[in-house]
């Protein structure tokens, strides 16, 4: 089965972009493992918003499969697909055990929060940039439960930035259990 990882930036109080959408506060100025970490990733999980903000620059990932998951967008272009919420679960079953290398939800907060209450997610790449926003977009935005991590892996940047990777404890599914 492929990994589904989420890698993305967040400021030290948690927001994953500014009160109007802004990310400017990202750094820009090295690498911080990214072009390894893509090199290990076929396909990447987005969602609508994001999506939006990503054809603004032009796909920089031509080589990567897009799955969108939106019930709004009618057309995307290119090596992309749009996954609806009647076929979600479904969807990324087939994907998720299909050949390939690890799968990227790039974003955004709403898409992470409906495959984390699926335990879909595998691992959490964090880039932490040492800025404090104070309102934003939270990562983890409606989450109910309570999320165990063990952390695998950490990075720190002589610009501040701690990246830290964390696999999801897996939780214990009663609905799975004989009757």
């Amino acid at each position: 089965m492929r990994k589904i990882i989420l890698n993305v930036a967040v400021s030290l109080d948690g927001f994953i972009e500014g009160p109007n959408g802004e990310y400017d506060w990202c750094f820009t100025d090295q690498d911080y493992g990214m072009e390894a970490f893509t090199a290990d990733v076929d396909a990447v999980f987005i969602g609508r918003k994001s999506y939006d903000v990503l054809q603004e620059y032009g796909n920089p990932w031509p080589d990567k499969r897009l799955y969108i998951f939106s019930d709004t967008l009618t057309d995307v272009e290119g090596n992309a697909e749009i996954i609806r919420s009647e076929n979600f679960i479904d969807r990324i079953d087939e994907i998720r055990y299909s050949e390939g290398k690890n799968i990227w939800l790039f974003g955004g907060a709403n898409l992470l929060s409906q495959l984390l209450h699926k335990n879909y997610v595998n691992e959490l790449l964090l880039s932490v940039h040492p800025i404090v926003l104070g309102t934003g977009t939270p990562l983890f935005k409606g989450l109910t439960e309570r999320l165990e991590l063990n952390l695998i892996d950490s990075a720190m940047y002589d610009t501040g930035l701690v990246q830290l990777t964390y696999s999801l404890k897996p939780k214990f599914d009663f609905d799975m259990l004989p009757e």
